[in-house]
């Protein structure tokens, strides 16, 4: 089969699957009908991202969609056992803890669907969230019409299943972390398409976890898409923890709007998963916002992991960092493609982009892309990509001080992924992460995911 028969499939696919659906939809509220249609159409407009377009040259996913995925368009029925749930393990982390199962809210019997404290703070269903709170998510829910949208945000929204909503209104304070267990339990191959909608109005610092992991090992697809929205002071650290297996593709299209003097930090861990798409799009839009971006991925076999950010300042006096690192053995990809687009009227802009990649074997591969489009000329922009093996020397001390071979091979890549884990602002998550990394480094990471990242 040629790409063009692929995309052709693919389009059909999500053809077929909409209008199975759209008709069973008679529940949900006229306006978010209308926006499903809506962005159903721009999808046919804008067609499936193929290899032609720049921003998806060295990853193909229509191959993925034009496969054959059973969409879920009901929450699973079955009992989950908590216990058997990958929930970071964490003893010592007192979270709000929400369990999504292929991307529909999982609430025991006795428990609710959406939770709100006295202080106005709501979190829980996106769906439910609609019925309750219908004027906090239309207004919000508008990401597939941003500039920066993709064929990939107008599928999410046409077949939008369910989802987290988090609230935070001015001067409340969350007491905890919410933590997310974003999980796939299927016996077969499905189609999961989950919408998170977060806005914080607090100059309280929110702490989002997100665990993505899977139960079993049948092939998934899963195409969310995440808007956040920090309004003025507003303060959000976000972390995103990837463990699925090799039969899975996950991409996350990840939208953040910043507001006057917003600050916003996220750290991402790709830890495993077969075909990973990470899409991260920034918008400054207030001045004296600060946005801090972090990535490390570990691949290995034939895994892909490609990570695409764009950052865009639209106004003076607004900072951005980004800082991605990947680790790389076996016949792994790694992607990085970072844009800075610095707006003719944001003068005053500080921007800095690095990407620095190790590569254990002489079969993986990594295309490192960084970018600044600079239309102000009272800026500080600068932007950087190294690409290379284990140092030399420092292998060399290492091995003099009576070190081995393999254990010194450890050492030198978990101190080169440490640059990206010690980000972590919550010391328990922290401590469990690097522990989460080094067993990966060593292969131990997990009875579902047996794979080594190992130096030769």
């Amino acid at each position: 089969m040629t790409t063009t028969v692929f995309q052709q499939l693919a389009i059909d696919n999500i053809k077929s699957v909409f209008e199975q659906q759209f008709d069973d939809l008679i529940n949900e509220p006229e306006w978010l009908r209308q926006q499903r249609k809506q962005a159903f159409q721009l999808f046919l407009e804008a067609g499936f991202p193929t290899r032609k377009n720049e921003a998806y040259k060295y990853t193909s996913l229509e191959q993925h969609f034009s496969g054959k995925f059973t969409y879920l368009s009901h929450a699973l029925c079955e009992k989950i056992n908590i216990e058997e749930v990958f929930n970071c393990d964490v003893p010592s982390l007192d979270t709000h803890l929400i369990i999504l199962v292929n991307g529909w809210y999982y609430a025991s019997p006795n428990q609710e669907l959406l939770k709100q404290t006295p202080e106005g703070i709501i979190f829980g269903s996106l769906r439910e969230a609609i019925k309750q709170h219908p004027a906090i998510v239309q207004q919000h829910l508008k990401t597939y019409f941003s500039s920066l949208a993709s064929s990939l945000d107008y599928i999410n929204m046409a077949l939008m299943q369910d989802g987290l909503l988090v609230y935070i209104p001015q001067h409340a304070k969350l007491d905890k972390p919410i933590q997310v267990i974003n999980l796939v339990v299927a016996e077969e191959a499905v189609q999961i398409y989950p919408r998170h909608l977060i806005v914080s109005e607090s100059s309280n610092v929110v702490q989002i976890l997100f665990c993505d992991h899977s139960l079993n090992a049948s092939p998934f697809l899963m195409n969310g898409t995440m808007d956040i929205y920090l309004k003025d002071f507003a303060k959000v650290d976000f972390y995103r923890i990837q463990n699925a297996h090799n039969h899975s593709i996950q991409i996350t299209n990840n939208h953040i709007y910043q507001s006057a003097h917003s600050v916003f930090k996220s750290v991402y861990v790709t830890l495993h998963g077969g075909t990973v798409r990470n899409n991260i799009y920034v918008h400054m839009n207030g001045e004296y916002s600060k946005n801090s971006m972090y990535g490390l991925w570990l691949a290995d076999k034939n895994q892909h992991v490609d990570y695409f950010t764009h950052v865009n300042h639209n106004v003076p006096n607004a900072e951005s960092n980004q800082f991605f690192k990947g680790i790389l053995d076996d016949e792994a990809t790694g992607i990085f493609s970072g844009n800075i687009y610095v707006d003719k009227n944001a003068q005053k802009t500080n921007a800095y982009q690095s990407n620095k990649n190790l590569i254990i074997s002489q079969n993986a591969r990594v295309r490192s892309k960084p970018q600044l489009e600079i239309y102000a000329d009272d800026v500080k922009c600068s932007h950087g990509s190294a690409t290379g093996k284990l140092n030399d020397d420092a292998m060399f001390y290492l091995r003099s001080r009576g070190i081995s071979h393999k254990e010194s091979c450890q050492l030198l890549m978990f101190a080169f992924a440490s640059d990206i884990t010690k980000e972590i602002e919550i010391e328990p998550l922290k401590a469990e992460i690097e522990g989460l990394v080094d067993k990966r480094l060593r292969g131990e990471l997990s009875r579902c995911n047996r794979c080594s990242i190992s130096c030769s």
